[in-house]
């Protein structure tokens, strides 16, 4: 099926004035780094937030917009072409709506919210959208999808029997436009990228790992700051983890005087799983400690 065009997305583009400094205040807007940080690619980073923890909220037409975690789906992950699988429940709206879909007349935006999983200054650290066409699953594709689903969620598993699909759906929104606004930028992702990208392998991690990292290793966090010379030390009265990927941990800083910035330490390498992670962290705190 070709790619219908022209759902529009909400703005998702970077203003003219937005901060390139690697560490800025929030008078500024979200801190965010320069612009030739390591880090993902915005298909890297949308898939992480489709294959991960962020709230999900879908606005159909006709169908009231209940906001982000009603009907939310059990699970989702991206196909090959960058279509987006969603196992939802059976008496969900968007069942109801994609089981008399045709092809191409059911229009659909998936938006998600990325919220710092540690309470923090301008907690929501992004936002994608993804626009396309909602169908319920075909008969010839549903082992595929069940198959990706997974592999992805193998937790999700026993929802895809055929004892439990009376209570669940599986819908496939066909993308056309996609967008992110996050900590990194802002700018739009073509569904082929999106579907050859890899979500970040400390993603589905990061929301225990950094609240472990506030609340067991608090000093350590706070002795980073320390590698930030004048802007760090005394200078600072409030340290939190923020963010972490496979190339390294994002603070934010509060300043004596109340001002807010980010500040990234890279690791060495990027980290491949949870214990290269861990020796990498383990090195970034060495730093510290001189």
């Amino acid at each position: 099926m070709s790619r219908p065009h022209g759902i529009p997305l909400p703005s998702a583009h970077r203003s003219s004035d937005a901060p390139a400094p690697a560490y800025d205040d929030d008078e500024q807007g979200q801190p965010r780094p320069r612009e030739d940080a390591r880090q993902p690619t915005k298909a890297e980073r949308v898939r992480t937030l489709v294959e991960n923890n962020a709230s999900v909220s879908l606005t159909l037409p006709g169908a009231r917009d209940h906001g982000p975690g009603y009907w939310e789906p059990a699970a989702r992950t991206v196909t090959p072409e960058g279509d987006v699988v969603l196992l939802v429940p059976w008496d969900s709206p968007t069942a109801r709506a994609a089981a008399y879909a045709q092809d191409d007349d059911l229009t659909c935006v998936m938006e998600i919210t990325d919220v710092a999983p540690v309470a923090v200054r301008q907690r929501i650290r992004g936002r994608a959208w993804l626009a396309g066409w909602l169908t319920a699953v075909r008969n010839e594709d549903r082992a595929r999808f069940e198959r990706l689903l997974a592999e992805r969620h193998p937790e999700r598993s026993p929802s895809l029997t055929e004892a439990d699909r009376p209570a669940w759906m599986l819908v496939r929104l066909e993308t056309g436009e996609i967008s992110v606004d996050d900590l990194w930028g802002a700018g739009g992702v073509e569904p082929a990228d999106l579907g050859a990208a890899e979500p970040d392998p400390v993603g589905r991690h990061e929301a225990e790992l950094l609240q472990h990292l506030h609340s067991a290793h608090g000093d350590q966090v706070r002795g980073l700051a320390g590698l930030l010379g004048e802007r760090g030390g005394a200078a600072v009265r409030g340290v939190v983890p923020l963010a972490l990927d496979r190339f390294g941990l994002r603070l934010r800083l509060t300043a004596v005087e109340g001002r807010t910035f980010d500040a990234r330490f890279d690791f060495p390498a990027p980290v491949k799983d949870t214990a290269e992670l861990r020796h990498a962290m383990h090195t970034l705190f060495a730093a510290s400690m001189g």
